[in-house]
């Protein structure tokens, strides 16, 4: 249970798809000018995200990485078809995006129409293909961590877009400098709420070894710095008699 609580927090806050790795930056800046679009998006992608990690996991478990048809057969053990990787997640994430326009579509005329062109080209939005790739690269171990990756990195992306969006409708009617008017004030902002982000990694972070560990750690690097200490006079010992002796 900690360890997905710790992934959860993780990766809505300190690997942050916009903050932490700067992916999913077009539709972050074209579709944050009004809050209602962009959580129309932000449910989108988390949507999106929650089913086509796992499912990619399984992918990348049962069919991809090296040795993964073993459950085929001892004959197929040696297979390694890793390099289908980009072409097997870009199918199953494009496969979702299709099921999704076509439910927004269906019953929300109106924000299919705001979305635009914005809503097809997810399956080209890098923060959904960097989730799955992220995912094998980490290594998650189990289909429910993979679940758990996918909707924490949707949140995360979610929360960004709905951030800034709130913040864009706001400075609208702000007395802005003219050079910093647009996208100058945007990324300020963004660089901003990436450092307050960041700041969230102290919750991460303390010594979770017990107490005899930590004792016998540091008793360890005594008697280590010990035996280093009475290396180093050895030496200045036999440098000395070499200098007396000649």
């Amino acid at each position: 249970m900690l360890e997905h609580i710790e992934l959860f927090f993780k990766s809505i806050f300190i690997d942050n798809m916009v903050f932490a790795v700067f992916l999913g930056m077009c539709s972050y800046l074209a579709v944050s000018k009004k809050v209602a679009t962009a959580v129309g998006l932000g449910a989108a992608v988390i949507f999106v995200l929650a089913v086509t990690v796992p499912l990619n996991w399984l992918l990348d478990q049962y069919l991809l990485r090296d040795g993964a048809l073993a459950w085929l057969g001892p004959e197929y053990a040696d297979y390694n078809l890793s390099f289908l990787s980009f072409i097997m997640f870009i199918a199953t994430i494009a496969t979702m995006v299709q099921l999704v326009e076509i439910v927004v579509e269906k019953f929300s005329p109106s924000l299919y129409n705001s979305l635009g062109i914005f809503l097809p080209l997810i399956a080209v939005n890098c923060a959904i293909l960097g989730g799955s790739l992220f995912m094998q690269a980490r290594d998650i171990p189990s289909l429910g961590l993979a679940l758990n990756y996918g909707i924490s990195s949707g949140i995360g992306w979610f929360l960004a877009i709905l951030a800034i969006a709130a913040i864009r409708e706001k400075i609208r009617y702000s007395n802005v400098p003219p050079p910093l008017r647009g996208l100058g004030i945007t990324f300020i902002i963004t660089g901003l709420m990436g450092i307050g982000f960041q700041s969230f990694g102290g919750m991460l972070t303390g010594d979770n070894d017990p107490p005899e560990t930590t004792e016998q750690t540091t008793a360890e690097k005594i008697e280590e710095e010990k035996i280093i200490k009475e290396e180093i006079d050895d030496k200045k010992a036999v440098s000395y008699n070499d200098v007396i002796n000649e």
